[in-house]
């Protein structure tokens, strides 16, 4: 896939909708950010705090600023911004509360409980309870019951920032609005215990409750039933020592309250025969009504809290849900891949004895589509000239601005050139296949340079009547810099390994445009090249594949490439690789229900395709996000273990893969590194093709940028190889200056026509790259 030619929609395609990428860029912005927002939100609500014994907390600090009314005065404060005065409960009352809930499982049965004696008390309530169950707290204020807020999280107030204390009465008071249709002025907050225990920083909690609004409800006799000491010591706990009043602290939530429940059973039938009445705590201390109907405003606002948050929770489990899933489906690639490449290489090292069957000396015809190649045309043609095996090599011009067919004429090797007007790529090896004289045709790509023997070992598979076509061994020539690295790393690891498992699987998809071999016939007989895709390579050999031909992988024949030596030219390139590559697989879906190789194709290649190359990558984000998520709110110990494991994966894969194709391992280093850069790029390719193909966008093709890395081998000053037709084009080892080749066609000459062969109309292929 390295076609380098830009199209522009035809006229007749106008209607077709466009969507620019900056349109792209914005969706996915917008896309993160949301998500971004509803995991921190959901982290932060979920984990950053979290119900906890009130034992927890230790000791307090000093208590000077505490105003000594209230470290003596009731347990409800009020005015404490300004002139601080506290109440007391009323003789011969209770006023039952209970923290930490609403609860599932024990606020109903406490309630039921509460119904059945006729009794009505307080729940101080925290926000993620309401927002998990709502419907509890409709009951709860339905049934007569009063609501006080105990935060959102559950955190030690004293030890927050104010603008954090803010926000968490202030979200609890939303959920609220939005579970009951209710606010409360009520307040207690989190790990307190009674007015004497109040030290200076708990004052300062209570003087910010109270200019925003609430009274602070502490408590005189706690039933310690979060220490679950038995039934009985909380019966003991709670019940008073002479008539005076109190407010009782115990819990409706927070772990196993099932002795809360039996204690209650008991004690309110107690208390009342001992002359105590029940009151929730307002009526407890003759305060006017706290708790008061909610704005619309208020109402819808906490609405959306609640739907926020719970749409968040469901967003989490799904990503853990997609995490799992791609962490199988690595693992799963990872084992197949491996599996099939040991395999592949034990069935060619016993091919290697018997070979394929007889050798392969025939002539080839190596087509080198050329537009603006003059940076590196002359290494590839040297390189070819250097085979040792005979070939007629054909440049096809396609319209150049850069003066490559002239740089080639000049150098008065054997090699025809041929140029035509520029009509894209496709076009160009049509061109190359309507002149062509043999039976085997190699295309390679003017960036390409074939080592001496490339050539031979690329062509000898044919001798098994039933191979069609044959992918080479692509290798990256301008390893130095990370990038370099990096695509060297994926060339070796990620394509090659692939295409060992797409030979033993007999369902290559792809012969790479850098270095591939095909029956010219077979080409012939599929109506050569189409250009309905971005990536020709990939729609030729599946065509071929569908027609019954098997396509095999020869590792030997290697050819080394330029790769695109900055992020904005490699993006260009694999965005366009992989949107032709869709393009090929949905013009070829038709596979999935065929027979014969066409069914292999369909049914293996596409599929794993689909899965492992499109799936995958759109799942792997998922990963590094819940990566995030993880160290910020979960354990990170946990999460750093999991991506060594996964590091680790990749190396083992990295390793085996260099040692199948004889490389050093040393660019392996970076392998780390390059999960923070170079695999995020390559899933943001990914999201943004499908993304693309979804919205019906047609893209353009876009110039590689050439960098003049490439050398001819040495001796590729004349050819080796001589071949016994004195024809233009073939190489010969007649000197430089006394053999005849084709003249060139002029700046308005066109190829000759062709049988077979579709040649786009001018209107079908505008002249861009």
């Amino acid at each position: 896939m390295t076609n380098r030619r830009r199209r522009s929609v035809p006229p007749r395609r106008s209607r077709t909708r466009q969507i620019t990428p900056r349109t792209h860029w914005l969706l996915l912005s917008v896309l993160a950010v949301t998500l971004s927002a509803a995991l921190l939100l959901q982290g932060y609500t979920h984990h950053m705090f979290g119900i906890t014994s009130d034992g927890v907390t230790g000791t307090r600090g000093k208590n000077d600023s505490v105003p000594s009314q209230v470290t003596h005065g009731g347990p409800v404060i009020a005015n404490a911004a300004t002139s601080p005065h506290t109440a007391r409960v009323k003789t011969h009352t209770i006023a039952l509360t209970f923290d930490d809930g609403p609860d599932p499982t024990w606020t109903p049965r406490i309630l039921d409980i509460l119904r059945r004696n006729h009794v009505h008390a307080t729940f101080f309530v925290v926000g993620t309870q309401v927002v998990a169950h709502p419907e509890l707290v409709r009951r709860i204020v339905a049934e007569g019951h009063q609501i006080g807020i105990h935060t959102f999280t559950h955190p030690d107030l004293a030890h927050l920032a104010p603008w954090q204390r803010s926000l968490e009465l202030r979200e609890t008071q939303l959920a609220v609005a939005g579970a009951a249709g209710v606010t409360t002025a009520l307040l207690r907050p989190p790990y307190s215990a009674d007015s004497a225990a109040l030290d200076d920083a708990d004052w300062s909690v209570v003087k910010q409750a109270d200019a925003a609004g609430y009274v602070t409800v502490l408590a005189t006799k706690d039933a310690e039933d979060w220490q679950r000491p038995g039934v009985e010591r909380i019966l003991a706990h709670a019940t008073p020592h002479g008539r005076d009043g109190q407010i009782v602290l115990m819990h409706d939530a927070g772990g196993d309250r099932s002795q809360t429940v039996a204690a209650l059973a008991s004690l309110v039938p107690r208390l009342k025969a001992q002359g105590f009445a029940f009151a929730t705590v307002s009526d407890a201390v003759g305060m006017a009504a706290p708790v008061q109907p909610a704005g619309l405003g208020d109402h819808l606002q906490g609405l959306a809290l609640i739907k926020a948050l719970q749409g968040g929770d469901w967003i989490v489990w799904l990503l853990g849900l997609l995490m799992y899933a791609a962490g199988a489906i690595s693992v799963l690639r990872a084992a197949i891949v491996l599996i099939a490449a040991r395999r592949h290489r034990r069935l060619r090292t016993r091919r290697r004895s018997r070979s394929w069957g007889a050798p392969v000396t025939g002539p080839v015809s190596v087509i080198v589509p050329a537009y603006n190649e003059s940076a590196g045309i002359e290494a590839a043609v040297r390189s070819l000239l250097a085979s040792d095996h005979p070939v007629e090599i054909i440049v096809v011009d396609d319209g150049s601005t850069d003066g490559t067919a002239d740089l080639v004429d000049s150098l008065h090797l054997p090699v025809r050139v041929i140029r035509q007007q520029n009509a894209g790529k496709p076009a160009a090896l049509n061109t190359g296949l309507a002149v062509a004289t043999c039976d085997l045709v190699v295309m390679v790509d003017g960036d390409t340079v074939f080592e001496r023997d490339t050539v031979r070992t690329i062509v000898q598979p044919f001798a098994d009547p039933r191979v069609g076509a044959v992918s080479g061994n692509a290798k990256v020539v301008n390893r130095g810099g990370l990038l370099g690295r990096w695509q060297h790393i994926e060339y070796v690891v990620g394509f090659n390994l692939d295409r060992r498992l797409f030979d033993l699987a007999e369902c290559m998809p792809t012969v790479p445009g850098a270095v591939g071999a095909f029956r010219r016939q077979a080409l012939l007989d599929i109506g050569g090249v189409s250009d309905v895709t971005l990536a020709e390579d990939t729609d030729l050999t599946m065509a071929l594949c569908r027609s019954g031909w098997r396509v095999v992988y020869e590792e030997g024949a290697k050819a080394w490439t330029e790769a695109p030596a900055s992020l904005n030219a490699l993006w260009r390139q694999r965005y366009r690789w992989c949107y032709g590559t869709l393009q090929a697989m949905w013009k070829h879906r038709g596979a999935m229900v065929q027979r014969g190789s066409a069914g292999k194709l369909g049914r293996r290649g596409l599929v794993y395709l689909l899965l492992f190359q499109v799936l995958l990558p759109l799942l792997a984000p998922v990963v590094d996000i819940f990566a995030v998520y993880g160290l910020v709110f979960l354990d990170p110990a946990r999460i750093v273990g999991l991506w060594l494991a996964f590091l680790l994966l990749q190396l083992l894969m990295g390793l085996y893969a260099f040692r199948l194709d004889g490389e050093r391992p040393g660019p392996l280093w970076s392998l780390p590194l390059q999960q923070f850069v170079y695999r995020q790029l390559m899933y943001l390719v990914v999201i943004q093709s499908v993304f693309t193909a979804l919205t019906g966008s047609r893209l353009r093709w876009q110039r590689m940028e050439r960098y003049g890395s490439l050398q001819a081998p040495a001796g590729a000053e004349t050819p080796l190889h001589a071949h016994s037709r004195q024809e233009p084009g073939f190489a010969h080892p007649a000197p430089y200056d006394a053999f005849s080749y084709a003249a060139p066609y002029d700046e308005h000459g066109q190829p000759p026509p062709h049988h077979g062969l579709r040649q786009p109309a001018p209107h079908e292929t505008p002249p861009r790259y």
